[in-house]
């Protein structure tokens, strides 16, 4: 048994910390101490810190005596967060998905004697391990994953519930999307190329352009064509191209009626209620990877992955806290495990590429019923 400090006890933290609760010691830490209290109700065998993560000497005197940090902590608090741990010499699996490069903290880590694997959730996460694993196996020429979080059941007229923040989601829709096309990196106004592609289970949805390439870009750079694209129900982006070309996403503040007022910030508190998840409201996440590639025999393959998950009622799990924190979760596993020993900062296609840890992390999954159904065409 190994003991895990768990930071951050949101959906997705509390989920992981259950789950590595079956076979190891966990502590799990967080500033809010409702959402501790809430953690601990649904597991009485985490152990319950309240920690600021911003106080980097707490920081590092709280993970000292652990085997192994997952940190779950907000997007703008991920990277220096990180860098504490590191700095720690505490080995680590992240799925803050902060905005800055992870790469540049690879040599820290390498001088701490640090295993760092980051990224770790479904997408980005799952989407970079098959891509890893598939890279070692064809000549690939073309990467897509199509991504989404939805509400099972639709209320117009957004049709849409998040399960974080809505200023998050609408940072995606306003982040602009970099792409590969041609062996050329290309940048596109996130909501555009809208297309609608079918599901089983779930029906017709719509894609569009947003920023999810993130460390593939840098390691999978002889891939020509490389595209995320996130899904919704058909109407969503028209309604959400209205309110952004109207300003309403704009951050600049205005003037209204003697009170500076900024509109993304208004807008946000305005769908918060709209957009907000209910707990144990049913949810699904639907996720394609498509691969495309020659063997070596010089045999075009296409390789297709297709996810659908929903919310699990026997847990009272979310779908996007299953996919995404079991990810990670098996990536602990896999490191505790000592199936992976390197040192440095890793996105997660850098692991898949072991086949040892492409199907230890498949099974992992598939052992919770989160089930990715491969095609080959």
């Amino acid at each position: 048994m190994s003991t895990i400090i768990v930071l951050g006890a949101g959906m997705v933290g509390s989920t992981m910390a259950i789950d590595m609760a079956k076979n190891h010691s966990v502590t799990l830490t967080d500033f809010n101490k409702k959402a501790l209290e809430k953690a601990v109700s649904k597991c009485d065998r985490l152990i319950p810190i309240q920690l600021d993560v911003t106080n980097k000497t707490k920081l590092q005197k709280t993970i000292k005596p652990f085997d192994l940090v997952i940190c779950a902590v907000p997007g703008f608090l991920g990277f220096e967060t990180l860098r504490s741990i590191i700095e720690a010499e505490k080995n680590v699996i992240d799925i803050s998905f902060f905005p800055e490069n992870c790469f540049e903290l690879n040599e820290l880590a390498k001088q701490n004697n640090v295993s760092a694997i980051v990224d770790c959730g479904v997408a980005p996460g799952m989407g970079n391990i098959i891509l890893g694993y598939y890279n070692e196996k064809l000549k690939l020429t073309d990467f897509e994953c199509l991504v989404g979080g939805l509400p099972k059941v639709k209320k117009w007229p957004f049709c849409y519930k998040a399960p974080f923040s809505p200023i998050d989601v609408i940072e995606e829709y306003t982040r602009p999307a970099r792409y590969v096309e041609n062996g050329v990196m290309v940048t596109k106004d996130a909501l555009t190329d809208c297309e609608y592609v079918d599901f089983d289970g779930v029906g017709t949805l719509e894609s569009f352009n947003s920023d999810g390439l993130r460390s593939i870009i840098f390691t999978m750079p002889h891939i020509k064509n490389m595209k995320e694209k996130t899904l919704r129900y058909p109407g969503h982006v028209e309604y959400v191209k209205v309110l952004k070309e109207s300003g309403f996403f704009n951050e600049e503040k205005i003037n209204f009626n003697g009170n500076e007022v900024s509109p993304l910030e208004f807008t946000s508190k305005i769908l918060f209620d709209e957009w907000k998840l209910d707990e144990n409201e049913e949810e699904i996440t639907v996720m394609r990877i498509t691969l495309k590639g020659t063997n070596s025999n010089g045999e075009l393959k296409t390789i297709v992955y297709n996810l659908h998950d929903e919310y699990c009622a026997e847990t009272n799990t979310s779908s996007m806290a299953r996919t995404t924190g079991y990810t990670a979760t098996a990536a602990a596993n896999l490191f505790l495990d000592e199936l992976f020993i390197e040192k440095g900062v890793f996105s997660p296609e850098l692991v898949g590429k072991h086949e040892n840890c492409f199907n230890y992390i498949l099974n992992y999954l598939k052992e919770r019923k989160v089930i990715y159904n491969k095609q080959e065409l």
